[in-house]
């Protein structure tokens, strides 16, 4: 592991996003919290969006302690005049939004024979139809005069979602949704792409119940890479793809998930040791100088 630190140890160069302003839904924890650190880290205004005022205000104080610039929006995504206001003011304030992060979400465990029609429609409201208002309009008030970068956050929904039916529609809409815009909004100058994180050991993890702990726990056993990922890891993916490097990348999923949608019945699962995941090319990267373990797994 790195030596602690007081800063965020992006691997990308410094003053990236300087002068951009990006606004990253689902900034008080988790994926969003972390991105938002290491956006700010590189330069960028960042934007934080999220319903509880004291999450986003939370990370903001973070980010401004680090030497960083942060604001803060608090709104319903699902909502479409909140929406409108919202990035109205961000353009107001700021003058423009060259990027966004479409990371708020959520779900909850259970089978689909047991997912109530409200159920199934605030997962797909949360999941789909908030990221999808919050992109058109960025688009709508900014990027489609100056351009600019999306990356929607969804999920490993590859095959099925168990348990997680109503989710593994909503993210599969997304990307769906992600392969649509980046058509549609290429000729504004502005590319969109999507980040499906695996098995990532984020404080999402602490919304689940108790009972869930210990299948969460297992879950490494079924990732070829022996490990969960991180936050870092997470947003080092989304990072690359809102800078310039990826200006040719447009319509794409990058999957962050040590492989995990590759498992195949009948081929032994060999699962590295210790040693072996700490080797060069599969070391876990601990870029996020605040990450913390998600509680259940503590003291495990």
């Amino acid at each position: 592991m790195n030596a602690p630190s007081s800063h965020y140890r992006s691997v990308f160069a410094p003053g990236l996003f300087d002068g951009q302003v990006i606004v990253v839904t689902g900034g008080g924890s988790g994926i969003g919290r972390c991105t938002a650190h290491e956006l700010a880290s590189l330069g960028a205004q960042v934007v934080l969006v999220g319903r509880k005022p004291e999450k986003l205000d939370a990370v903001r104080a973070e980010i401004e302690a680090a030497g960083g610039k942060a604001s803060t929006q608090a709104f319903d995504i699902r909502n479409e005049d909140a929406v409108r206001s919202a990035i109205a003011a961000v353009v107001a304030a700021h003058g423009r939004v060259d990027g966004l992060v479409n990371n708020a979400g959520g779900q909850y465990i259970t089978p689909l024979h047991a997912i109530s029609a409200k159920g199934w429609e605030a997962v797909i409201h949360t999941n789909l139809t908030g990221g999808f208002l919050v992109a058109r309009e960025c688009y709508l008030q900014s990027m489609q005069a100056h351009g600019g970068a999306i990356v929607n956050i969804v999920a490993d929904m590859w095959g099925s979602m168990p348990n997680m039916g109503h989710s593994g529609a909503a993210r599969a809409g997304m990307v769906s949704f992600t392969e649509t815009a980046a058509l549609e909004w290429a000729g504004s100058g502005v590319r969109v792409n999507a980040v499906a994180p695996g098995y990532i050991a984020s404080s999402g993890m602490d919304h689940y119940p108790p009972e869930a702990g210990d299948m969460l726990r297992a879950m490494r056993k079924t990732v070829p890479a022996g490990r969960f990922g991180n936050e870092a890891e997470t947003s080092a993916a989304i990072v690359f793809l809102l800078g310039p490097a990826a200006s040719f990348i447009s319509g794409s999923v990058l999957r962050v998930d040590g492989a995990r949608p590759q498992v195949r019945m009948g081929w032994p699962m060999a699962i590295p040791d210790a040693q072996a995941r700490q080797r060069r090319a599969v070391k876990p990267f601990d870029g996020f100088h605040l990450a913390q373990a998600p509680r259940v797994f503590q003291d495990k």
